[in-house]
């Protein structure tokens, strides 16, 4: 008997999911455990492996299709076994009966002769988050889409179908005339390029960015901070902790992460977001820590960063940096910061522009460091500097007050005793 395969539950508060790509075509043998198809929840982005050895019977959910939890996405059994996949009808929102296509039909149709669905004064628009999403980058107006999907909701196809009858409508605009009367022909297409579809992480990123800056008013600010007696103790703490069992070590970011969150205890304006035309100041500071991969970025976060001491932090940054690279994070352990640390350092960087985590109102970049000869008491000294650069969303905090909050992780920083007691 064929095995359902159906969307899983990656995390606590994961409800649905977006298959991000098919590893396996129909009719193509399948082993157990092996990796069958990439699903992208949040920021997440997992492997499901095949729950069972046999054949891709049938493929239920397409590339990009989003899915809630417990929906059919295959079917695997012998080969050439019979299928009833009836009781999958309405289960997965790409599958509807002749009637809903021919509706789809009709939908685009309406599109094209601009008659918008009629909806009460005051009633909810009911469209998935996926579709809501594309309406959103692509600008169009929700109120303008038909829903084909159940009970009247808006998918990503209709979504689609309003942008493709827009676009057909500009093309049977006539074409620009040039002065000497013959129509201009449009530009010629690159054919020596190679075109690869945003899927998967680098979709959920290229989005959310795409997001941040279009939903915020973004100011950086720079500045250095001198890590010389930093260095020092860092170096004496590192030779103590080796002389005990302990299996942990104090990185810079370990210092620079507790340095940001004794700052943001003292300037709560900065652990805050923006949201509905509403100021939301946050009393734990969810601390979320960057981390580069080979498929691109995620922030998994340090939860009531405020609590724990610098070997704390240090010994949890380590955890959650470690099961990243391992592709191990779970999308609970990536939701709910507070406030984000992101650190090029290792790439030679000096100051740059960080892009805010929405719906955070502040971002801290974190440099290379380098040493510098400055005078000092009248005398010439080396001095080591550490570039950082502020990120913040105007319209939840001013310059001013940024300012301070900068300087008072300068200050910890430059002062690293203070951080230990």
């Amino acid at each position: 008997m064929a095995e359902k395969v159906v969307m899983p539950k990656f995390g606590m508060s994961m409800q649905e999911g977006t298959i991000a790509e098919w590893l396996k075509k129909e009719n193509e043998p399948v082993k157990k455990g092996e990796p069958l198809v990439t699903i992208s929840s949040e920021k997440i982005t997992n492997e499901l492996e095949a729950p069972a050895n046999g054949v891709i019977l049938k493929i239920m959910a397409k590339e990009d299709e989003t899915l809630k939890v417990g929906n059919t996405l295959a079917y695997i059994g012998e080969a050439g076994e019979k299928l009833d996949t009836s009781s999958d009808e309405g289960d997965n929102p790409s599958k509807f009966s002749t009637e809903t296509s021919a509706s789809s039909e009709v939908a685009a149709t309406a599109v094209l002769t601009e008659e918008k669905q009629a909806t009460d004064i005051g009633k909810r628009i009911k469209i998935s988050p996926a579709a809501k999403k594309m309406a959103k980058s692509n600008g169009v107006p929700m109120e303008e889409l038909f829903g084909t999907g159940p009970q009247g909701r808006i998918t990503k196809q209709d979504v689609q179908n309003y942008l493709d009858q827009t676009s057909a409508i500009e093309e049977e605009k006539e074409s620009p005339v040039t002065a000497s009367g013959i129509p201009e022909q449009p530009a010629k297409k690159h054919t020596n390029s190679k075109v690869t579809p945003a899927k998967g992480m680098r979709k959920v990123i290229s989005d959310r960015m795409h997001q941040s800056l279009q939903e915020s008013a973004q100011l950086t600010l720079m500045k250095k901070a001198d890590i010389t007696e930093l260095q020092e103790i860092q170096k004496q703490a590192k030779q103590e902790l080796q002389k005990t069992d302990a299996d942990i070590s104090l990185t810079l970011t370990a210092f620079i992460a507790r340095a940001t969150v004794m700052a943001l205890g003292k300037h709560k304006s900065a652990n805050s977001a923006f949201t509905n035309d509403e100021i939301h100041t946050y009393e734990t500071i969810n601390l979320g820590m960057a981390t580069s991969l080979d498929e691109g970025l995620v922030v998994p976060v340090v939860f009531q960063a405020e609590n724990k001491t610098i070997l704390e932090l240090a010994e949890k940054i380590y955890s959650l940096s470690k099961k990243a690279r391992e592709n191990r994070l779970s999308s609970d352990e990536m939701k709910g910061s507070t406030f984000t640390i992101t650190n090029l350092g290792a790439s030679g960087i000096e100051y740059f522009t960080p892009i805010l985590n929405p719906p955070e109102a502040g971002i801290l970049g974190v440099g290379t460091y380098q040493k510098s000869v400055v005078f000092q008491c009248g005398e010439l000294a080396e001095r080591t500097f550490l570039p950082l650069s502020l990120t913040f969303d105007h319209r939840a905090l001013d310059g001013d007050p940024a300012s301070s909050f900068l300087n008072e992780i300068v200050y910890y920083l430059e002062h690293p005793y203070q951080m230990l007691l």
